[in-house]
Order: structure tokens, then sequence, then C-alpha cells
């Protein structure tokens, strides 16, 4: 039995010995509407008589629980009022909640099903469908603060990083050789061969921590910093890889149509190192390329990307606070901050600034343009094994950076802006998707949804936004 002091009826205790018992007959409100007779042990027997001075719970009415009047300042919370259900049948499903629906005390962070048993909320929100790729991280979640503490997580977590692979590299070397290694202004090691490794996996170390942070600060699946499809499509990263070994091909031979009209000194003095040096740089080179490539752009093209675009100052009233909407609504802003903040990591002058600033920006519209960082992670992994392994082959490990002619500039950007064009007409014509898709209507072959409004505003300053809704990717997502 349970305590008298309890607020609202309690079920009495259920019969011992597995007796069952006995159903009653439904009372008929009228001669044109009876009631339905409730199976077996849907709802307890009426409660005897309390013994004199002892309270008593008051026995139901008959009819259906949720018809009954609600009792106590903490009863039952029903669609309509009333009692708690009674106890679970024998066999069977547990019945559901009224309306199918999980009820709230108030307790943060929890939901209440069933009889009263607290079901923990989810902490991954989803994006909303719809959503371009800049703007997936405007999520349920979102609150101002949450950019700014990722981007400082991110930093000051790859930096720790970076900084206990620094000490362990000095201890390895100071292992090997038997005296701590003499780094100089140009070396940290004291070894070409062994600070090119170093510098390749300080860059990549970046990469755990740009995935992990959307997830821990703005709790959405890591998968959404790769593409709209929640993942890394690759069998488009194939077809975007091959399409970047044909840039490094024209790069290749402008870079060199190029060199023959301008003055380059330092040219005459490379020569064949032999295959015993080169073979051991391009190992280091082949392995850690790809990681180092691929962290910058998920930092870069994918973290700044979609944090600038989270912000889109849609609450903002006034003349100037909807102008400011309009354009933050757009990809642009997070592409020129990315391409910005990219820049400034690079130690190029004059025409090499505008060249590692144009390779930026050009990478950040494909990127919203094919929904996903895939076709510039591509570029970007394939121009720079080309940019080391060149050097390499010449003996030269540490890439030299400055001042660049303007000439070597034009032969480099022309090359990206054709793998982009590329890039966009296979977006085109493969319908490759760009936009979240809904979960709840599986998109049939051939079908273009239009883009579904994301936060009550339209989508749109997304590059190519007549055909943004394609939903038949290449890779099946």
């Amino acid at each position: 039995m349970s305590d008298p002091a309890d607020n609202g009826w309690a079920p009495p205790d259920p019969p011992m010995g597995g007796e069952t018992p006995p159903a009653q007959e439904p009372v008929q409100e009228s001669a044109q509407e009876p009631r339905p007779v409730p199976p077996p042990m849907s709802r307890p027997a009426p409660q005897e008589p309390a013994a004199a001075g002892q309270a008593a719970h008051p026995a139901p009415a008959p009819g259906w629980p949720e018809q009954q009047p609600q009792t106590g300042a903490q009863g039952w919370t029903g669609a309509t009022g009333g009692y708690p259900p009674p106890y679970p049948q024998a066999y069977g499903a547990q019945p559901e909640p009224y309306g199918g629906q999980p009820y709230g005390y108030g307790t943060q962070g929890m939901l209440y099903a069933g009889y009263g048993v607290p079901v923990k909320r989810p902490w991954v929100v989803p994006t909303p469908p719809g959503s371009p790729y800049h703007r997936m991280a405007r999520t349920a979640a979102h609150r101002w603060w949450r950019p700014w503490a990722g981007t400082l997580a991110i930093l000051f977590g790859g930096f720790a990083s970076v900084i206990v692979l620094g000490i362990g590299a000095m201890i390895v070397a100071t292992v090997i050789n038997g005296e701590p290694p003499a780094g100089t202004g140009r070396t940290i090691l004291g070894n070409d061969l062994a600070d090119l490794g170093f510098n390749l996996a300080a860059l990549a170390l970046f990469l755990p921590f740009a995935l992990l942070v959307p997830w821990w600060v703005q709790r959405r699946r890591p998968g959404t910093l790769s593409s709209v499809a929640g993942r890394l499509r690759w069998r488009w990263l194939l077809l975007c890889s091959g399409l970047a070994l044909g840039f490094c091909a024209l790069s290749f031979g402008t870079s060199w149509l190029a060199g023959l009209v301008v003055d380059d000194p330092s040219a005459a003095d490379e020569h064949w190192v032999g295959w015993g040096r080169f073979l051991m740089a391009a190992a280091i080179i082949v392995a850690l390329v790809p990681f180092q490539a691929t962290a910058e752009e998920y930092v870069f093209r994918g973290w700044l990307l979609q944090a600038v675009g989270a912000c889109t100052l849609e609450t903002r009233r006034g003349r100037v606070g909807q102008a400011f909407s309009v354009v933050f609504r757009t990809p642009w802003p997070g592409i020129l901050a990315g391409s910005m903040l990219f820049t400034s990591g690079h130690g190029y002058t004059g025409w090499g600034m505008l060249d590692v600033f144009l390779f930026g920006a050009i990478a950040g519209w494909m990127t919203v343009r094919s929904g996903g960082l895939e076709a510039a992670i591509a570029l970007h992994v394939l121009n720079n094994l080309m940019a080391f392994l060149l050097p390499a082959a010449m003996g030269q490990l540490d890439i030299v950076q400055g001042a660049v002619p303007w000439q070597y500039v034009l032969a480099d950007v022309v090359p990206m802006l054709l793998y982009a064009a590329a890039v966009a007409w296979l977006v085109r014509r493969l319908k490759i998707q760009t936009v979240v898709a809904d979960p709840a209507v599986p998109a049939a072959a051939g079908h273009v949804p239009p883009p579904v409004p994301v936060d009550g505003v339209p989508v749109d300053g997304v590059p190519g936004a007549d055909h943004v809704g394609g939903h038949r990717p290449l890779d099946g997502a």
C-alpha cells in the first residue's frame, strides 16, 4: 500500500497469488453513447473501505482514467488531467503517455516519459533541413559565445599539442645524438629533414581539435564540419582528386612558361640530389602532407566559415542591423575572414600574399558551392604535394617564402579558377548535395527539392542558389 500522506491517488497493491480481479461492468453515460469496457488489469479494483480513524485513498470512478478529476497539487498531469495509469498489464507493451509525447516537470535537461521515468535529453542538436554549408552551425543550441569559445579551444588545444610534440622531439633528438639539438633561427631540431617532419606534424595536430570542438562546444556532430551530408563523401573526394591532378599538371606548365619571362638566378643552382636523399624526404612528405593540408581546410574553410556563418544577426533591428544581417547571411564574411587568417599564417609578401589569399577565397567558394570540404581538400593536398616534392628533388626541404613575381601568381591563379569552374560544373551535372537534407523526406532519384528557409529566412547569398537543392549525391548521401 502507498503512503496515505502522498498527494494524488495511488493504485492498490496487486492481488496475491496471481489472481485476476473480476472485470467490472462498464458504466454508460447514455444509451446512445456507451463507454467501452477496459481490458482486465487495465485499471485497479475499487479500494476497500478504510478502518475507523484511518485515511483512505478515494476509489476512482468507473470509466477511463483520463476522464477522472485531478487530485492533489502534484497529481498526474495528463492531456485532460486525471489519475495515473495503473500497474502495467501482465503481458504486452507498456501503455504510452497520453498524447504520445513525454512530459516535463521543469527539470532542466531532463524529459519525463511514461510513469515519470526521466529520459536524458540528447546532446547532439540536428541542423535544420535546407541549411547551406556555411550556416550548419546555426542550430537550436546556437549562442553568440559558442563560435568564440570553439575558436579559442582549437587554438589552445592545437598549440598545447605542438608544445608537447616539440618537447618529445627534443628528447628523441637528444637520445639519438647524445646532446641537445643545436637549433638556430631557421631550424628547430638541427636537421632539415627532421624539421620538415616536425612542421608538417605540428599543423596536422590541429585536425582532431577542429573535429572535436563542434561536438563539444556547439553540440553538433563532427561530420557536419565535413559536408552537408554529415560526413566526408569519399567518392566525391576521389573525383575531385582526379581534377586536382589535372590542376597540378596545368599549374606546372603555366609556371614553366612564367619562368621563361622571369629572371630567377636561383634556378641555375638547382640540380638532382639523387634517389637516396629524395626518397627519405618524399616518404615524410607523402605521409604527412595530406593530414597537414586537411587540417588547414578543416580549420579555415570548415570551422571559421561555419563559425562566422552562424552569426547571422537576424535578431537585430533597425536599418543598419538589417543591412548587416543581409550581408552576414551570405557566405562571404566567413570566406573573407578565413582567407585573411589563412594568409597571415604564411610568410609570403607582396604578390605572394595575394596568391595565398586568392587560394583561400577560391577554396572557400568551392566549399559552399559543393556543400563540403572535399573539393578544397583535394586541391590543397595535391598542390602542397607538388610544392614540397619538386623542391625536395632539388635538395630544398625548407620552403622559401617571401616576395613572388606577379607572373608566377598569374600562372598559379588561372589553373585554380579553371579547377573551381570544373567543380561547379560537376556539382550541377551530378546534382551533388549542397544543403542539409530533410531526413523525414527521402529524396527520389533525380528529384531536386527546393531550399528550406533557415530561421525563418530564405536560403540566399549562396553562390549558384538556383540549384542548391540537389539531392542525388555521388556518394549516396
